[in-house]
């Protein structure tokens, strides 16, 4: 074995090690962020419980926080990053249906519905916004994340988000 392949070798070892040590930070991080919805899901969830709201859901319940005062489609929600899942239709239909949110036919597109919360939406809305306060304040008082430890997180994966999107948008 010549000494220049040796020095290659040995040169290969930490970038592997690295590697290595990158994919398993990488694989916890997928695992956190999946773990950390779940909770997230179950934390209002059981506020909800607390508070005597049964009939809506977890899912149902974010859905209307993060319309808020928009008045949106379902694909809008779905490009604007506010619902992931599969069924949002089924969702907004049981919401319209329970009378948590108002849905009216475009007048340009009448295939298009667009929905608003109605007050009881908003009454949702302003609960897991409080809960949401309650969680921010609560992580600065305790000190487990300041600012600035919650704005790298944001950072940080905004980057993987984008990389993600761009995985989708460029590869086949």
């Amino acid at each position: 074995m010549s000494i220049h392949s040796q020095v290659a070798t040995e040169q290969d070892v930490p970038e592997q090690a690295s590697t290595v040590a990158f994919m398993a930070s990488y694989l916890e991080g997928l695992t956190l962020v999946e773990r950390l919805h779940r909770l997230l899901l179950d934390v209002i969830k059981d506020e909800f419980e607390r508070v005597g709201v049964l009939e809506i859901n977890a899912v149902q319940a974010l859905l209307l926080f993060n319309i808020g005062d928009n008045e949106v489609t379902a694909g809008e929600l779905k490009s604007r990053g506010y619902y992931q899942g599969s069924n949002v239709s089924y969702n907004l239909k049981k919401l319209v249906d329970m009378g948590y949110m108002h849905h009216q036919r475009s007048e340009v597109d009448r295939r298009s519905v667009r929905v608003s919360l109605t007050e009881k939406g908003r009454h949702v809305r302003t609960i897991v916004a409080k809960l949401f306060a309650t969680h921010a304040e609560g992580l600065m008082s305790r000190g487990v994340l300041d600012h600035q430890g919650m704005e790298d997180i944001s950072t940080s994966l905004r980057r993987v988000e984008r990389y993600w999107t761009e995985q989708i948008r460029y590869i086949y």
